[in-house]
């Protein structure tokens, strides 16, 4: 199942692509995750690993992440891993002008075993619904941080 959810926010392209490209960050927009904890590999490298801890009680599935490419401020792609389902994220940053950018987040998620593509399948509106708070959640956070000035913790390779 796929799911692309497209937004535009009010940044500069580098900026948008270096606040979401920073695990540090995903606490700050997803609200269902307590914190990352860095597995391996170089922070802000493809072949980084981390692991997105949820809060207690909530839906979203303990994740371990892969960076599987990253081209900043064009692309980021990882891979997400569960027991219970795989995910492949693909990010993509357009500038539309100085100061706006087109955010477009495709996701393909891969469910193990017939039970699980069976609940995929019943639950692709619900995971399609929770796609896309969580791409307009980083749209507001992205936004709020532009009124404050506050920058990203990690160090981020990009391209030139």
């Amino acid at each position: 199942m796929k799911s692309i959810v497209a937004i535009e926010i009010r940044l500069p392209r580098r900026r948008v692509a270096m606040l979401f490209a920073d695990p540090a960050n995903m606490t700050k927009w997803m609200h269902d995750l307590a914190r990352y904890e860095h597995i391996g590999g170089e922070n802000g490298a493809v072949g980084a690993r981390f692991r997105m801890v949820r809060k207690p009680r909530t839906w979203q599935p303990a994740f371990v992440v892969t960076v599987t490419g990253m081209t900043l401020p064009e692309r980021l792609a990882l891979r997400l891993q569960s027991r219970k389902v795989d995910v492949l994220a693909n990010t993509t940053f357009t500038a539309l002008a100085k100061d706006r950018t087109k955010l477009v987040s495709e996701e393909e998620y891969i469910f193990p075993g017939l039970f699980r593509r069976l609940f995929g399948f019943f639950a692709r509106n619900r995971t399609r619904r929770r796609h896309r708070d969580r791409i307009a959640a980083f749209k507001k956070f992205a936004e709020s941080h532009a009124l404050t000035g506050s920058g990203t913790s990690a160090t981020i390779s990009t391209s030139p």
